[in-house]
């Protein structure tokens, strides 16, 4: 790879540009690629955001990536229906599976998100797409830019919370905005970032690479 001389977007052996932690690894290049910052709507797949953006507090996001097939198989693919209704024996089985992260508190908020999801009056994705902002007008030049939590997050944090929802801080609930594709904080210049103007493949001076 080939760093362009501007922080934090790398060039792959494709010719595209990429957030820096987007070129890290072959799982965070396929995450990066074909899922964070994708407009996500279905319920399902929502769910499954919630309860591992939860499992990823204090953790790197690649660890959740590279367990989430596990995370898929022991919650029964995130079927709402299904998590709500798994019982203190499934959690201690759980607690001693190694595929997973083994947490009792995230594991017991994850049943309980369930079963807070299926008493909602809204689809989830009613609800969590209410808190979504008004797009960019520009992508952030450099991942100084990106906060950690903003106005909307706190308030869905504080909504989802008020729900019964456990593990859902402002901070995780920023995340879970950007993997959902809420909002789009893919850095300027990188292929991905809906307000970089070309497909950065271009070259030039902007993209002039290193070596």
């Amino acid at each position: 790879m080939s760093v362009i001389p501007r922080p934090e977007l790398v060039v792959g052996d494709d010719g595209l540009a990429r957030c820096g932690w987007g070129a890290s690894s072959d799982e965070y290049r396929r995450y990066h690629d074909e899922e964070w910052g994708t407009p996500q709507h279905d319920p399902t797949r929502l769910f499954e955001k919630v309860c591992l953006e939860g499992f990823q507090a204090g953790l790197s996001w690649i660890t959740i990536l590279r367990r989430r097939p596990a995370f898929r198989e022991v919650f029964h693919d995130f079927d709402a229906k299904r998590v709500a209704a798994m019982t203190e024996a499934d959690v201690e089985r759980l607690l001693g599976d190694e595929r997973i992260i083994r947490h009792r508190g995230k594991i017991e908020a994850t049943i309980q998100n369930a079963r807070a999801t299926l008493a909602l009056d809204v689809p989830i994705d009613l609800l969590l797409w209410g808190f979504a902002p008004a797009p960019r007008s520009d992508a952030p030049a450099s991942f100084a830019e990106v906060p950690a939590t903003t106005p909307e997050s706190t308030a869905m944090s504080k909504e989802l919370r008020r729900r019964g929802f456990r593990f859902v801080g402002p901070t995780t609930m920023y995340a879970l905005m950007q993997a959902a594709g809420m909002v789009d904080d893919h850095l300027s210049g990188c292929f991905r970032a809906a307000a970089a103007p070309g497909d950065a493949r271009e070259s030039g001076d902007e993209l002039e690479l290193e070596g």
